[in-house]
């Protein structure tokens, strides 16, 4: 035995080095704190119920529902590099591929174990597919989501068979083989479920008529709000990879995707984001200046105070701008500097309108008798945050020592 190397160095990736087992131990500690008291957190909500939480009757929606539509947009990355990689045979994209699928993975699976806190009687989630409401849009995105997962566990499987472990076993072998034979089918249902519920998120927003921050009609209903809410997710999803691939090489100190791929990432969620931010611009433009006013209401009654403030409204359009110039633009892309500031305020950006279209839609006032509500999440829900953070930081971390999770890695770290 070389006493040189981690003890269970024998199970890491072909010509991958990895820190000892102490250090990876105690790294592990931050993520297992957050685990704990998000075990805490959803142990009290499920004992003794949403009463605990910062939600009441008229704040259904929090801070759950915000980070879920955030980390579901954020998570698309998995679903859209699937596609180019497998269906169009962008063949480049085989060394990011594995890594958002698992990214994919953590964000769904992460809203997924939020949802169960947040239905309030998790004994009864089944009742979403036995009865389910099919004037509803939620209804296709409960099965769609659902079957999705299903998806990305298949898609994360062939990680798991490909560890040195099994190596040697001809069945795994082959098995692991065939699951990238028929991935392209795999990627291709899940292109398709995605693009629906990704779709019909924003849908269901829009129909919202008693909320007039987020409520419109017509053409900007059906197909407006629905491919705004896919394009948003599509444009994000890239480069939120690219963002949480490079904090891992920033942590492990090692290059584990080049910047070629870094780069032609980039290029797709900047052309993506090009489309949404001219969908996105023209439908403000047409609620301030047609939806509003035909309801009998101004842009100013959307806004109070400083939670509230339109500072957000102009803060998410702002970015968008930003991320366009940074990411469009061949000459400053290719700065990393400026690649990173347009990944980072377009997921910004992004994560903002969830905030906007979910919180501040329901604190404006309906009636006239009405007043703003206020909403503060409080320290259980912050929990349930933790707990999908701890827990998606374990898995991580735990993938990316024990499986190949990155091609290139051990090309762009010879020594």
């Amino acid at each position: 035995m070389d006493y040189s190397k981690p003890i269970d160095n024998a199970l890491f990736p072909k010509g991958c080095e990895r820190c000892s087992f102490t250090q990876f131990s105690l790294f592990m500690l931050i993520p297992t704190a957050l685990l704990i008291w998000g075990v805490i957190a959803a142990f009290v909500v499920l004992y003794q119920g949403l009463g605990t939480t910062g939600l009441d009757d008229k704040f259904g929606f929090g801070l759950w529902i915000t980070l879920d539509l955030a980390v579901i947009a954020l998570g698309a990355g998995a679903f859209f590099t699937g596609l180019l990689r497998y269906i169009l045979n962008i063949d480049e994209l085989k060394n990011i591929v594995s890594f958002t699928a698992v990214v994919g993975f953590l964000c769904y699976t992460g809203a997924m174990l939020i949802l169960v806190l947040d239905i309030g009687q998790p004994i009864r989630a089944w009742f979403g597919y036995w009865y389910p409401n099919v004037h509803s849009m939620l209804t296709e995105v409960i099965f769609c989501i659902t079957c999705y997962c299903i998806v990305l566990i298949i898609e994360y499987i062939p990680l798991i068979l490909e560890q040195r472990l099994f190596e040697k076993n001809t069945f795994i072998q082959h098995l692991a083989h065939n699951f990238h034979v028929y991935m392209p089918l795999f990627a291709g249902i899940g292109a398709f479920l995605s693009t629906f519920h990704q779709g019909s998120l924003g849908g269901m927003y829009g129909v919202l008529f008693g909320r007039p921050y987020i409520f419109r009609d017509g053409f900007f209903i059906w197909p407006w709000t629905f491919f705004l809410y896919l394009l948003s997710a599509v444009s994000a999803g890239p480069m939120f990879s690219v963002l949480m691939v490079t904090l891992m090489e920033k942590i492990t100190g090692k290059k584990l995707v080049s910047w070629k791929i870094k780069q032609l990432m980039g290029k797709i969620g900047g052309t993506m984001l090009i489309v949404y931010t001219i969908g996105k611009f023209l439908d403000s433009y047409a609620w301030v200046n047609d939806v509003l006013p035909r309801s009998g209401l101004t842009f100013e009654q959307m806004f109070t105070g400083f939670v509230y403030s339109s500072v957000w409204f102009y803060a998410e359009h702002i970015a968008l701008v930003i991320g366009i110039v940074c990411m469009a633009l061949p000459a400053l892309r290719k700065i990393p500097a400026f690649f990173y500031v347009g990944c980072f305020v377009t997921c910004f950006s992004i994560v903002l309108n969830r905030f906007v279209m979910t919180v501040q839609a329901l604190g404006i006032p309906v009636m006239p008798f009405e007043e703003w509500r206020w909403y503060w999440a409080n320290w259980a829900e912050w929990g349930a945050f933790a707990l999908v953070l701890g827990y998606a930081i374990i898995t991580i971390a735990v993938t990316y020592r024990y499986c190949p999770l990155f091609p290139q890695e051990a090309e762009l770290n010879k020594k």
